[in-house]
């Protein structure tokens, strides 16, 4: 069987929090012999995008041919806001159904993922909505850091935890950050107890305060967003 052309020229387009299109070049006689896609999807970050070969590691993505641009959605792969990696192999499954006829890899070509548009934000309300009257009461706000930073508070700030820029941890594509200021607490509560973890990633020290001194008749609450934090 006569080899594949590698594919070239890869276009990516109509980026959004959690899909995008992708295109590219093949040689007209390589376009009618084709059946199958491999696309090779990564995190920009930690090692090398191009490392799966077929027959080594399977790849992430794998789809019939059809017409480009082929969209590609998914928010369980797909994070906003966030940088990737990608390339492509092109293939023919060959008759006996078991294994593929394939291209060389592509080139690599990076993009990025877009945040939430407000009909993202408007699913994600109404599905925190939806779960608001089975979730677990909570009682105590708290806030975990390590010994420096509390010995800081004390010692060069009189005792206040001044505010700082909300980071990129929970969801990437939370509008919220990178543009508010605060001191963030959680409020997480364990199924068994009722109770705050004991653990945190965030340091060994807690800080915490009952929620009523948060919360009460005058407090403004703001949307932002909604995710699962794992179990």
């Amino acid at each position: 069987m006569d080899s594949l052309s590698t594919p070239h020229n890869i276009q990516i387009s109509e980026v959004t929090c959690d899909s995008f299109r992708i295109a590219w070049e093949m040689v007209p006689e390589d376009a009618q012999r084709v059946t199958h896609y491999f696309i090779d999807l990564s995190r920009k970050e930690g090692g090398d995008p191009n490392r799966f070969k077929h027959r080594d590691v399977p790849t992430k993505l794998v789809a019939k041919a059809v017409p480009l641009p082929m969209a590609v959605r998914g928010h369980w792969f797909l994070s906003p806001r966030t940088e990737y990696c990608v390339a492509v192999q092109t293939a023919i499954r060959l008759p006996d159904g078991g294994d593929y006829h394939v291209s060389d890899w592509s080139q690599v070509v990076e993009f990025c993922t877009g945040d939430y548009a407000m009909e993202h934000l408007q699913q994600l309300l109404e599905k925190a909505q939806g779960v608001s009257g089975r979730m677990l009461r909570f009682s105590m706000f708290y806030r975990n850091q390590h010994p420096d930073y509390f010995h800081h508070v004390r010692t060069a700030c009189g005792g206040l935890m001044h505010r700082a820029l909300k980071d990129n941890s929970g969801s990437h594509g939370s509008p919220i950050n990178g543009t508010l200021q605060g001191v963030f607490f959680s409020c997480h509560t364990e199924f068994d107890t009722g109770l705050p973890p004991n653990d945190s990633p965030y340091g060994p020290l807690r800080f915490q305060i009952p929620a009523g001194c948060l919360l009460n008749q005058t407090t403004s609450l703001y949307f932002a967003d909604f995710y699962c934090i794992g179990g």
